[in-house]
């Protein structure tokens, strides 16, 4: 058996991680759609389990890397797309506790940006399962979660010009603080699955 059978473990590891690390997140935006859809304390629960889960995850893929000379791609590429990932689940995490914590309910706009940060998730999980056996197809997916992004930016800025369309007066200006605040939660964690996207274009350019 040569090094290279030998080292081939410990490298499919880090796949393995990267997956269940993808798939949590999944499965945390999941659960944030349908807060959005029928917000409750049970939903909230979920979602601050997941994210403990997700970090979770994070700390066991950090520990292998500190412990591993040979790795199946970049050791920068591993913590930028494992750090990316865990950001949308932060993010995900701290708008639902904001919130809760301002007394802010569920409105369109917020569904409609949460859907599509859902369905860029399930690219980017999508991508790292086609990662080490189809490249290529990995790359096709995570285009897809860039165009996601791009289309989360467009609700965005409508959402924002919505809160400027209101009346003018105290109600309306604490509401508009309110919801600018989440907005920005739900961009910063498109921006993040963007990056996360990214990562992956860069790793297949580098195994093609």
């Amino acid at each position: 058996m040569g090094i290279k059978n030998l080292l081939r473990p410990r490298q499919d590891k880090f796949l393995r991680l990267l997956i269940e690390h993808a798939a949590k997140t999944l499965e945390g935006l999941e659960s944030l759609e349908e807060f959005m859809q029928n917000p409750g304390d049970e939903q909230a629960q979920r979602i601050r389990l997941l994210e403990k889960e997700a970090d979770e995850l994070r700390r066991i893929l950090i520990d292998e890397l500190n412990r591993t000379f040979v790795t199946p791609m970049d050791r920068e590429d591993i913590f930028a797309l494992s750090r990316a990932i865990d950001d949308v689940m932060d993010y995900a995490y701290t708008t639902v506790e904001e919130m809760v914590i301002l007394d802010v309910a569920p409105n369109t706009f917020l569904r409609r940006i949460v859907s599509l940060l859902r369905e860029a998730s399930y690219e980017i999980h999508l991508a790292m399962l086609r990662l080490k056996d189809h490249p290529n197809v990995a790359n096709d997916h995570a285009i897809r979660a860039k165009a996601l992004e791009n289309r989360v930016e467009h609700v965005y800025r409508e959402a924002v010009a919505d809160l400027f369309s209101g009346p003018e007066d105290i109600h309306h200006v604490m509401q508009m603080l309110k919801l600018r605040e989440i907005y920005r939660h739900l961009s910063n964690c498109a921006d993040r699955g963007d990056e996360a996207a990214n990562v992956i274009t860069d790793v297949v350019i580098k195994m093609t």
